[in-house]
């Protein structure tokens, strides 16, 4: 994987995120739920580890939907792993499904997955 000159110490905002991991889901930027996830979170300039559930920060009303359970995943993991925002976003999707959802996702979400070429 790439290393990026982000270090793990360096604060990074929640809107900062959002849009890192919409533009890993949605590097066209053609999926209007993934847009409007976006927008909601434009604004939220809070550091992520300042945020005491960000899970439930996240939550957002379209979260079955594949493209945005994904992004959420992406969320939490880079929230964690904030050394590795700019690495590939294969790679970035692989280690997000295999950390936020034990390597087993859901269906619709596995689907998504292996249709983008994801190996979980």
């Amino acid at each position: 994987m790439a290393q990026s000159a982000r270090h793990q110490s360096e604060p990074v905002h929640l809107s900062e995120l959002v849009r890192r991991a919409c533009a890993v889901v949605d590097p066209d930027d053609e999926d209007g739920v993934v847009g409007e996830f976006e927008l909601r979170f434009e604004d939220a300039d809070e550091p992520v580890t300042g945020i005491d559930n960000l899970e439930e920060r996240i939550a957002f009303g379209a979260d079955e939907d594949p493209a945005v359970t994904m992004a959420q995943a992406v969320v939490l993991y880079l929230a964690h792993k904030r050394d590795e925002i700019d690495d590939d976003d294969i790679d970035i999707l692989a280690m997000a499904a295999r950390s936020e959802f034990k390597g087993d996702p859901p269906q619709p979400v596995a689907d998504w997955l292996i249709d983008r070429g994801v190996n979980v």
